[in-house]
């Protein structure tokens, strides 16, 4: 099973970025599709973006459509999460998470990583 290491969380005022990263242990497919997910206390994990293998397809959540944007770098084994405009509500543990398939559903993602926390702050 490929493994996943979150970084780049921390503390950062509303308005503000962040850049996540997650780099992959192995480049197989296993990473065909990567994806980031993010839970706020008390609340369910939720999808924030995903993003093919070329990089060429990539789907956001409403909720940060235009402010956050996923890539990768197959050649450093490594995705990234580019969150602009951060909001109070953006606050959560982001996960980073691997499939095997082209166009997986949440349940396809069997690789996942520690997390990272990001807290925005009013």
């Amino acid at each position: 099973q490929v493994q996943l290491v979150e970084s780049g969380g921390g503390l950062v005022q509303a308005g503000g970025s962040l850049r996540l990263s997650c780099e992959y242990s192995e480049v197989t497919a296993a990473i065909t599709s990567m994806a980031w997910f993010r839970q706020a206390s008390g609340k369910e994990r939720e999808f924030v973006a995903a993003i093919s293998w070329s990089g060429v397809n990539t789907l956001y959540a409403d909720s940060v459509k235009g402010r956050f944007t996923i890539s990768r770098d197959n050649a450093k084994k490594s995705v990234y999460l580019q969150m602009n405009s951060l909001e109070p509500e953006d606050t959560a543990v982001y996960y980073c998470a691997a499939s095997p398939k082209n166009y997986p559903v949440v349940t396809d993602f069997g690789s996942w990583g520690q997390g990272t926390q990001v807290t925005v702050s009013s």
